[in-house]
């Protein structure tokens, strides 16, 4: 018998005869553990709980759960973690661990409930408990923000700053959620935190709000790389391309539900020529069935399901189909798999969509884009080459469902007035762009702003900030969320749609242009300031393109002010609709294919 199973078999024997002191059992056990004989460290302290009654056995108890936890075992974890609780009501580790349990089961109110009681019962000054108060905090910031409790989400990571600085993962966090609740200016000051950290911290998806130097976005990318990625993993397709009488085209994504980029691509599935492309979805999303979804599904060929997969097993999967050219829908966007793309498992990888601005990741060889989005004078601030599509990057869907219009009056609009809205993610929004907001709404008595109801918090800061700017808080509108039929139907009701910036709309900006709804927009430099003017020009309109904040602001009020002009606008996108290039998704699917084909071939 092996020296290590010898030693477990005379621990076993000691700790039944209640022999095997405590140091004793924790030795053995790390023992067994290094040796990988996880299992038999199970054993060997479900054996010592049964037959010493000491002090310590709490810890052992604590000890048996975190074996149980990583061997999967969640309901025998939580059963042990429990009885440790119960041995020793003050011993904080399986709060913690209980509140991870809690959260995996999907009982998000209990994990809560489990960290708030750590942050009850330890104090900051206990320094032996301090790391795990943080993470307390830190988890309590994660999963309140997942459920868009962004107030007390950030209120927990504030905490959490002021008791130790240098979190550049907590400081992204941080960052994200005054965007989103509108809390300006993003950067204030917090506990020992510098400028430079925070900027350095600040994810790439945060970015697109603060600034439109594509230079400071490359940055961004390329430090989520460099932090974040696996390092040097191995390459699984091969450089040459399979020569297949089908281009084989995988898309990936966990948004193939109600999400923004589903509802641009679906026509796109469906329309790729299948004498010449067999087309694969590589699907992690989380998110209930609806008829979009289902639509997808039937849209492709394979639709394989990949999130009970490592990142390594999915790769080595599109690998397996000898996909030649795999399209990624997420770039640095939540629920990204980067590690997956990072195997190199197809020898031709494109970013599209997802992510607004370059993605920074080596794996990524082009971004489907167009002239005016990504001038080529800008290129160089990609990681990847531009795949320059000749009308417009963003594709549409013609399938889109469309209730009546509703009246202004259900809407909670005024009955006469002119109708300003921006149904952009609040996040988008920042306080330059809503004092020239608020300076349009002067400029033109009697006019509304209608927004988004995105989140409580944000409501009450934009109201807050109207009035510092003397406009009555009143007249912002915000509309709650509803079905994409009823949203859409709503731009019939608005006469003019101001786009944020620098993160302009996207998918938002096209359903207004699908609904005959003329967008005013303001371009910059980078990606996410140049999408609602790639649409534009697609649709010919360029006198809706502005370049600085002044501009933007006299041509509101000049269409406020001219009517008939909104009218004309409104008529010509009715003609767009039907003649136009912005939304000839036949035509955007045969020139996207033969950027494919060409791609194909290059490898050969």
């Amino acid at each position: 018998m092996p020296a290590i199973e010898t030693q477990f078999a005379t621990s076993v024997l000691s700790a039944w005869q209640g022999k095997l002191e405590f140091n004793q059992l924790l030795g053995v056990a790390e023992n067994l553990e290094k040796n990988g004989l996880t299992p038999l460290v199970a054993v060997l302290y479900q054996t010592w709980l049964r037959r010493n009654q000491t002090p310590y056995n709490h810890i052992v108890l604590f000890n048996l759960g975190t074996v149980l936890f990583n061997q999967a075992d969640l309901a025998g974890a939580k059963e042990v973690y429990l009885q440790a609780v119960k041995l020793a009501p003050a011993f904080v580790q399986p709060h913690f661990n209980l509140g991870l349990i809690h959260e995996r089961e999907g009982n998000i109110d209990a994990a809560v409930a489990e960290w708030r009681w750590i942050d009850d019962h330890v104090k900051p000054t206990a320094l032996e408990h301090r790391p795990l108060l943080l993470l307390a905090l830190n988890n309590l910031g994660r999963v309140l923000e997942n459920n868009k409790l962004y107030g007390s989400a950030l209120d927990y990571l504030t905490r959490s700053l002021a008791l130790e600085a240098q979190q550049p993962d907590v400081i992204h966090h941080w960052v994200y959620l005054r965007e989103k609740q509108c809390a300006w200016p993003v950067y204030a000051p917090v506990n020992g935190v510098s400028p430079e950290l925070m900027r350095q911290s600040t994810s790439a998806l945060a970015m697109l709000s603060l600034s439109d130097d594509p230079e400071a976005q490359l940055a961004a990318a390329r430090h989520y790389v460099e932090h974040k990625l696996k390092k040097n993993l191995p390459r699984l397709a091969p450089t040459t391309g399979y020569g297949h009488d089908k281009i084989r085209i995988g898309y990936c994504s966990s948004d193939f539900c109600l999400h923004p980029v589903a509802m641009l691509t679906a026509e796109l599935f469906e329309l790729h020529d299948r004498a010449q492309f067999e087309v694969y979805g590589y699907c992690w999303t989380q998110q209930g069935h609806s008829p979009l979804r289902q639509r997808i599904i039937d849209a492709m060929d394979h639709f394989e399901r990949i999130e009970s997969l490592t990142d390594e097993a999915a790769a080595k999967l599109i690998r397996e189909h000898e996909i030649d050219i795999l399209v990624d829908l997420h770039g640095q966007t939540l629920g990204a798999r980067a590690d997956l793309l990072a195997y190199r498992p197809a020898p031709i990888q494109i970013t599209y969509l997802g992510l607004p601005a370059t993605t920074g990741l080596p794996s990524i060889d082009y971004v489907i884009a167009d002239r005016f989005l990504i001038p080529e004078e800008y290129a160089h601030f990609y990681s990847e080459k531009p795949l320059y599509m000749p009308d417009v990057y963003q594709v549409s869907d013609r399938q889109r469902k469309i209730n009546p219009a509703p009246s202004r009056e259900s809407c909670n609009l005024p009955a006469e007035g002119f109708v300003f809205c921006s149904f952009n993610n609040n996040y988008k929004y920042t306080p330059e762009l809503f004092e020239t907001w608020m300076n349009i709404l002067r400029r033109v008595p009697d006019s509304t702003l209608w927004l988004l109801a995105d989140n409580p918090w944000s409501e009450i800061n934009l109201r807050n900030h109207a009035k510092n700017f003397g406009i009555d808080p009143n007249r912002l509108i915000f509309a709650g969320r509803v079905a994409p039929e009823d949203y859409l139907a709503r731009y019939a009701v608005a006469d003019l749609f101001l786009d944020s910036f620098p993160f302009n709309a996207g998918t938002t900006a096209n359903d207004a242009l699908w609904m005959g709804l003329p967008v005013l927009t303001l371009t910059g430099r980078s990606f996410a300031s140049r999408m609602a003017g790639a649409l534009l020009t697609a649709a010919e309109l360029p006198e809706l393109i502005t370049y600085n904040l002044l501009d933007y602001e006299n041509k509101a009020v000049e269409l406020a002010q001219a009517p008939d002009r909104c009218t004309e606008l409104k008529a010509h996108l009715q003609k767009v609709r039907t003649d136009g290039v912005l939304f000839d998704t036949p035509r955007f699917a045969r020139n996207l294919e033969q950027h494919f084909k060409r791609l194909v071939t290059e490898l050969k």
